[in-house]
C-alpha cells in the first residue's frame, strides 16, 4: 500500500481525500422530507421547509357531483382562543391546479372576479354539508354554520374537493339563529389582497390558512 500511495501525485491524493470526506454528507437542501421527497419552497417564500405539501384537487368542473365525506364522527374540531379550526387529517385543504403564481392576473386577481362561475351549486353542497356535519359530529344549526372552503376560492382553493371543505361552526358569542358570520372570511380577503399586490406568495397564503387561519395574518406580517 505504501508504494501505491507514493505513486499518486500529491494534488490528486488531496482531491481523493476531499471527495471521500464529502461523500457521506448531505446538504440541508438534499435532506429528504416526509415521504422521501425533498420539500423546496419557492424563492422568497416563507413556507417552512418541513411543511406538508397541500393536495391538488380536480379544479373547476362543468358539472359537479356530490363528494363522499369522511365517516361520521371521525373528524374533530380544534380550537384556538375559542375559534374553531378544522381537523387536519380530515380537512388538509386542496388547491386548484388552474391557479398558479404565474397566472394570478388571469385567475384570482383578474378584474371582474374569478369565483362566481366556479362554485358548485347549492343542490350539491347542501348534501355535502349535511354529511360533513356528521363527519365532524356537529350538532348545532346548519343555518349558523358555514360549509367553508378551507383554502378559499379567492386563494386558489379547489371548489369541490372534500379535503378542502368543512362545516365551520359559528364564532364564540354568535347569536343562535343569526346566520353565517365568522371571522375567517375577512382573513381570506386580506390574504387575497396581499397575494394580488405581491406582498406574499400564493403558496405562503395557502399554507398559512391551512395551518391556522387565526394566526395566518400575523405569521405573514399582515396585521
Amino acid at each position: 500500500m505504501g508504494s501505491i500511495r507514493r505513486a499518486v501525485p500529491p494534488v490528486l491524493l488531496s482531491c481523493l481525500l476531499l471527495a471521500g470526506c464529502s461523500s457521506g454528507s448531505q446538504s440541508a437542501s438534499d435532506t429528504p422530507g416526509k415521504g422521501g421527497a425533498s420539500v423546496q419552497a419557492p424563492s422568497g417564500s416563507a413556507v417552512p421547509a418541513g411543511a406538508a405539501k397541500i393536495p391538488v384537487g380536480a379544479g373547476p368542473q362543468t358539472t359537479y357531483t356530490v363528494q363522499q365525506q369522511p365517516p361520521a364522527g371521525s373528524c374533530h374540531y380544534r380550537y384556538e382562543q375559542g375559534e374553531p379550526l378544522e381537523d387536519l387529517a380530515c380537512t388538509p385543504g386542496a388547491v386548484s391546479p388552474v391557479v398558479t403564481q404565474a397566472n394570478l392576473a388571469t385567475t384570482i386577481c383578474r378584474k371582474g372576479g374569478y369565483t362566481k362561475n366556479i362554485r358548485p351549486p347549492e343542490a350539491i353542497t347542501r348534501k355535502e354539508k349535511q354529511a360533513n356535519a356528521a363527519s365532524y359530529g356537529y350538532k348545532g344549526s346548519l343555518g349558523d354554520a358555514e360549509y367553508d372552503h378551507l383554502i378559499s376560492l379567492q386563494l386558489g382553493g379547489d371548489p369541490n374537493d372534500a379535503r378542502n371543505l368543512w362545516v365551520e361552526p359559528a364564532d364564540p358569542g354568535h347569536k343562535p339563529g343569526g346566520g353565517i358570520n365568522n371571522k375567517k372570511d375577512p382573513v381570506e380577503t386580506k390574504l387575497h389582497t396581499a397575494v394580488c399586490s405581491g406582498k406574499v406568495t400564493l403558496a405562503d397564503a395557502q399554507q398559512a390558512i391551512v395551518t391556522d387561519w387565526t394566526t395566518a395574518l400575523s405569521k405573514l406580517g399582515l396585521n
